[in-house]
């Protein structure tokens, strides 16, 4: 989801947040971590991870490339420190510092491998957060992109209702915040203007044949812990008719004789050799 900016909205936003990178990551990173071999990394990699949250794929890096140095940035201090705290046996190959994905505090060319994953939805301008990551990549070396769309989410059974929620409210609330809630659909025109080459794209599924009822229901907890006044301030609605969407949607994740899915997009590019 995006950035909240009522102040007490968004404290228990973040702490939905740091619930769901949990959840995300178990859902995602098995079927996410064979796409490292496509990047032709050296065995020493340097691996940059923009909007790090508390870890949870920064530490996965590391322990699947052992011989690789890894820096995780984000804005936000308390994920970091959260985030040094629970990884530090990997310290000093894995670090972490507050970092501003508009304005990277490196050097261009620090990097074999930048990755940005759950964020290009919750910013404004996503564009330049490619374009500084590209920065800091060396020639040759790659851009890896996770990024969210609502609008890739599906369940069956469901009432119009629901159908009607994911196809509207996401695109509202994005609107309300002045982000891009379906930016999953945009990685080409992301990566095509920050100049970069090689642009692959892979869907990652979260659905209930590939993951676990439980860890896909984690996932839709937290958001709707996180985020149902927000969404329903932004978008018009009454809280108790979000609140009803949300527990629609885990009624079907839960029942074995439901399906729900969401496609998550991976773009990645090549940084130009010139």
């Amino acid at each position: 989801m995006a950035v909240e900016r009522n102040p007490q909205r968004a404290q228990m936003a973040d702490a939905s947040m740091v619930r769901n990178l949990a959840y995300q990551a178990r859902a995602l990173w098995p079927q996410e971590a064979p796409l490292l071999g496509r990047y032709r990394l050296p065995a020493a990699a340097r691996i940059l991870d923009v909007g790090c949250g508390t870890g949870e794929i920064a530490s996965r890096v590391a322990e699947a490339l052992p011989a690789a140095r890894v820096v995780g940035v984000d804005l936000l201090e308390g994920h970091l420190a959260l985030a040094r705290e629970r990884y530090g046996r990997l310290a000093p190959r894995l670090s972490f510092a507050q970092g501003d994905g508009y304005a990277l505090a490196f050097p261009e060319g620090a990097f074999d491998l930048a990755i940005c994953r759950h964020v290009l939805q919750a910013v404004p301008e996503p564009g330049r957060v490619v374009a500084e990551m590209a920065r800091v990549v060396r020639p040759g070396g790659f851009v890896h992109l996770l990024l969210e769309d609502y609008g890739l989410l599906h369940a069956s059974p469901c009432s119009p209702a629901l159908e009607r929620f994911w196809q509207d409210v996401p695109r509202r609330f994005g609107d309300a915040l002045g982000t891009d809630m379906l930016v999953g659909r945009r990685g080409f025109a992301l990566l095509r203007g920050a100049g970069l080459e090689e642009i692959a794209h892979v869907d990652l599924v979260v659905d209930t044949l590939r993951v676990p009822r439980d860890v896909f229901a984690g996932i839709i907890e937290a958001w709707r812990d996180g985020f149902s006044e927000a969404l329903a301030g932004h978008a018009g609605l009454a809280p108790d008719e979000v609140r009803a969407r949300w527990e629609e949607l885990l009624a079907v994740i839960r029942d074995p004789a439901g399906y729900a899915v969401w496609r998550v997009p991976i773009w990645s590019g090549r940084v130009p050799v010139r």
